[in-house]
């Protein structure tokens, strides 16, 4: 199952990147995320309504699911969006790759878990990687800001995924269940969208183009409620470290996705990067103490 399950967090994920470029142009990004997260909130809820499989949770676990909908359907992917208009779409899925260390990071700050050498050289690794793989843009005579500010979205929109993993496994600790707590939280990610697209004055559009129509279908129902469905439950059978290991092959379909899409051009700096950043991922994996202690959801305290 857990093989299974990883297998289609890569696959879908590894494309959704393309199909998020696919929706850029004619409508707002805002309201691009927003028509997303709608249909796949409502088409999670509706089906889990008529299956009778929606569950009520205490007024507590909807301030959770709200928070997690703001970091994991929201502002992350206002972030994800924003930086598809300055670096490809490859790129992007690469520095999302780095949930893998952030997961880490979070781990140490949530949930105690010690963070150990190993986890500093993945760091080193993951970052020295980052550098090489957007060198060309970073070492010419003027520096490419608008390459830099891409980046710096990814990686933002990278830490909110990272956060919205602790807190899924905060519900699926306290014995929640995942597909409701999923489609609350999309659903608050998609309020919270709809605020922002109508107190920034948005004008309501759509693309009636099939490219975008199809991006949109994809993206809000094999990308939002089938992908973050087994990723979530990957958290849950294996815990958020080995889970976002999955985010250390998607970016290799992604890629290959953005060369024949896009036109990526790999240079060696980007190939050199590209393979320090999936050592330093790696590394995360090669088992140790720190992961048997990360991965397992009843070391987590009730409390959270």
């Amino acid at each position: 199952m857990n093989a299974i399950l990883y297998i289609t967090t890569v696959l879908i994920w590894g494309t959704t990147w393309i199909a998020i470029a696919f929706q850029l142009g004619e409508v707002p990004v805002a309201l691009s995320v927003f028509y997303r997260f709608a249909l796949a909130g409502a088409t999670l809820l509706i089906c889990l309504v008529l299956s009778g499989r929606l569950r009520r949770i205490g007024t507590r676990d909807h301030l959770f699911c709200l928070l997690q909908g703001m970091c994991v359907f929201c502002f992350n992917f206002l972030l994800f969006y924003t930086a598809t208009q300055y670096i490809t779409s490859g790129l992007i899925s690469v520095v999302f790759s780095m949930a893998v260390l952030f997961n880490a990071v979070n781990s140490a700050l949530f949930f105690r878990v010690t963070i150990t050498p190993r986890i500093y050289l993945a760091n080193g690794l993951g970052l020295s990687g980052m550098l090489l793989l957007f060198w060309p843009d970073l070492s010419g005579e003027q520096l490419d800001l608008e390459v830099f500010f891409g980046m710096g979205c990814a990686l933002l929109g990278t830490y909110g995924f990272s956060l919205g993993n602790m807190i899924s496994l905060r519900h699926q600790r306290k014995g929640l269940d995942l597909l409701s707590t999923n489609a609350y939280a999309m659903s608050y990610g998609a309020l919270t969208l709809l605020c922002i697209v109508l107190v920034s004055g948005t004008p309501f559009v759509l693309d009636t183009r099939m490219s975008y129509l199809g991006a949109l279908f994809y993206l809000a129902i094999f990308g939002s409620v089938i992908g973050f469905g087994a990723y979530f439950a990957l958290i849950g059978r294996i815990g958020a470290g080995p889970a976002a290991y999955a985010t250390l092959l998607f970016p290799l379909v992604a890629l290959g996705i953005s060369t024949f899409y896009e036109g990526y051009v790999w240079t060696l700096p980007a190939l050199a990067g590209l393979v320090m950043i999936l050592i330093g991922n790696a590394v995360m994996f090669i088992k140790t103490t720190l992961w048997h202690r990360a991965v397992k959801p009843s070391d987590i305290k009730a409390s959270v």
